[in-house]
């Protein structure tokens, strides 16, 4: 049977069956290429690589060369299924039960890139391929890996090319409960940090011999955790840190250790920026330290940083209010505008141009028997389309 394109159903079984395992690209980012391009889209394959991380296969497609200029960016790359057996249905079957898709990346993300792609699909023929303007998508196959070789690669290629973006919507399942509940407008930053406390190694029994690095671990972990880091702004809340790795190289019952080893998580609000919560998370271990006497080192990790679309600024609004204007006439739904949640590549492309995120119900996101309803791949391609119409009337 020949695949309909327009038909997200039928586009989500497809990618499901594709195995693209991240970061393997199993062939759904070809599936992508041959029914975009037969539809006018200009599409580009290409490959980043980088010592020490797979290489990635990913997919920037574009129609149009005018402003304004929306892309749809997401992947489909997806994490591995877990135990087979605990599976109701095969994980890349693509089997539908009683209105009810199953399958890994039904709703992360293969289910969104689907909508998307048929929702810009059924504008195209609406219009008889008369656009006002331009759509892409950038698909990346690392979005579920590293998140070295996908989107950050992809936009810096785009930004060599010259290419603008007017605005970006990523299709990650944004919503907790039904289709409709929220847009995602921004992401906490994510900072991750080690920090390891130095000793010296000696007999339990003879503690004046040795210089234990635990306590003071221990106490320098209290002063991070206890310590208020802010208290939220208007669109986040609270930045928190969680304390989430503890190692002590030793097993020995009677051996005091040379070394304690601790990793920690902050999300971090707009009270923020990368530079200034790493001085905070110094001068707490520092002041910690001083009272202890305490030798560390300390190291900082991780690629998100703190973003905010604003929807009252100029850029940002056209883009959230069109969005939230396409929801309600399809759902009924007024969507909160959020910012809580993990980090997704909108965290790279807030630097290329205003970005929200919109997608999925997120209840099965990497379970055992991922799943999505029918009627929601129905309805969020009805949002998708229904946005594209009302936002490439607006002037660019």
């Amino acid at each position: 049977m020949t695949l309909d394109p327009k038909n997200p159903v039928a586009l989500t079984q497809a990618l499901i069956r594709c195995e693209s395992v991240t970061p393997d690209e199993g062939g759904a980012l070809t599936l992508l290429e041959s029914v975009l391009g037969p539809a006018g889209f200009t599409c580009y394959r290409m490959t980043f690589s980088e010592p020490g991380t797979p290489d990635v296969e990913n997919l920037y497609a574009r129609i149009g060369v005018g402003e304004p200029h929306i892309c749809f960016a997401g992947h489909t790359d997806v994490v591995p299924p877990g135990n087979l057996e605990a599976w109701s249905f095969p994980p890349f079957g693509g089997e539908i039960r009683d209105g009810i898709l199953y399958g890994r990346g039904a709703v992360d993300m293969k289910g969104g890139v689907a909508c998307f792609a048929s929702a810009a699909l059924r504008n195209l023929a609406s219009a008889d391929g008369k656009l006002n303007g331009s759509i892409s998508f950038l698909i990346t196959g690392d979005e579920e890996g590293p998140s070295i070789n996908g989107t950050m690669k992809v936009l810096d290629w785009l930004r060599a090319r010259g290419e603008k973006v007017s605005a970006c919507i990523v299709g990650e399942p944004s919503n907790p409960n039904a289709l409709g509940d929220e847009i995602k407008i921004g992401r906490r930053g994510s900072l991750t940090a080690e920090i390891v406390v130095h000793g010296k190694q000696g007999h339990a029994a003879y503690p004046q011999k040795a210089d234990n690095p635990v306590p003071k671990l221990a106490r320098i972990l209290d002063r991070l955790s206890s310590t208020e880091i802010d208290r939220g702004t208007e669109h986040f809340e609270a930045s928190n840190l969680q304390v989430t790795v503890l190692s002590v190289p030793n097993r020995a019952a009677n051996v005091i250790p040379a070394e304690a080893r601790a990793t920690f998580n902050i999300r971090y609000n707009d009270t923020w920026r990368r530079p200034t919560i790493e001085a905070w998370v110094r001068e707490q271990c520092a002041a910690a330290a001083a009272t202890i006497g305490a030798r560390y080192d300390l190291e900082f990790a991780g690629t998100g940083d703190v973003f905010l679309t604003s929807p009252s600024l100029t850029g940002s609004s056209a883009l959230v209010e069109t969005l939230t204007a396409a929801i309600e006439a399809e759902t009924g739904r007024t969507p909160a505008l959020t910012t809580g949640g993990g980090t997704s590549d909108a965290r790279f492309i807030k630097d290329l141009c205003p970005v929200v995120e919109f997608g999925l119900v997120n209840k099965t996101i990497h379970a055992i028997d991922e799943h999505v309803s029918l009627a929601d791949l129905e309805k969020l391609t009805a949002i998708y389309e229904r946005f594209l119409t009302d936002y490439l009337k607006k002037p660019g």
